[in-house]
């Protein structure tokens, strides 16, 4: 764990405050905890897809990834939904059927579509691994609006391409190593099986952040070490100031 959090810690300008661990570990706030984090992995699945669909790929791939999220955005959508009906389905729901062809002239693309599907994959598995602990636990499913954290990143991604694209990945990198890091400095406050499935967690999380940044780097022709600093401390700042919400990746309790 500690080779893994070394880089990470490294790359974080800030660890996550004893308040919010704090305020995570009461009883009364698992169930927040563990909708907010269900969510999560959805939304990262959803965010790696549209950036496939949007550089990487023509229409008619697109509907590949499109039919591949359908299982999951109408078990979300539906208010009849039944989390016992949905875990049980095929594993086929959770698999790209067909392959997805890179644009003409976007070297890019390649990498981007293999290391994004690989990301997909893996979150749409933690998705309904978060899933069937809450069943367990008798933790209802919702739908939750987005926070501060990931809207205050993306109020500093820049609006001409390719620098969009290169802040998105960059943003996306921090994001997966708060997460890795929220969930190694939970686990030890944790019940058996919960502690076990977040340091389960934890490798994936870790190499998502690396793949969005060598993503990055790979797309843009400068040094991107000035943008990553530039969101270290936009990033820090969410997360050591106040906030009146708890979420996965909220602030300072207020």
């Amino acid at each position: 764990m500690q080779a893994l959090l070394a880089p990470i810690k490294q790359f974080l300008q800030c660890e996550t405050p004893d308040e919010w661990i704090a305020e995570a570990i009461r009883p009364e706030q698992l169930s927040a905890l563990l909708i907010d984090h269900c969510n999560c992995e959805l939304k990262a699945a959803q965010t790696a897809m549209f950036l496939i669909r949007k550089y990487a790929i023509d229409k008619a791939s697109g509907e590949l990834l499109l039919n591949w999220a359908k299982p999951y955005e109408e078990f979300v959508y539906n208010k009849q939904r039944s989390v016992k009906d949905f875990l049980a389905r095929e594993a086929k729901k959770n698999e790209l059927i067909g392959e997805l062809k890179p644009k003409v002239g976007v070297d890019y693309g390649p990498d981007l579509i293999a290391k994004m599907v690989r990301l997909i994959k893996e979150e749409f598995h933690h998705f309904e691994q978060v899933l069937a602990i809450m069943l367990a636990r008798d933790i209802p499913y919702q739908n939750l609006t987005a926070g501060r954290y990931a809207k205050g990143m993306m109020k500093h991604v820049r609006t001409h391409e390719p620098a969009t694209l290169i802040d998105k990945l960059i943003v996306g990198a921090f994001i997966e190593a708060r997460s890795c890091e929220r969930f190694a400095k939970l686990a030890p406050h944790l019940d058996e099986g919960l502690r076990k499935f977040y340091v389960s967690l934890l490798r994936s999380e870790a190499r998502h952040y690396q793949d969005y940044l060598t993503l990055a780097q790979e797309i843009s022709a400068d040094d991107i070490a000035v943008r990553v600093d530039h969101f270290a401390k936009v990033e820090a700042e969410l997360i050591c100031e106040p906030d009146r919400e708890f979420k996965f990746h909220s602030g300072r309790p207020a």
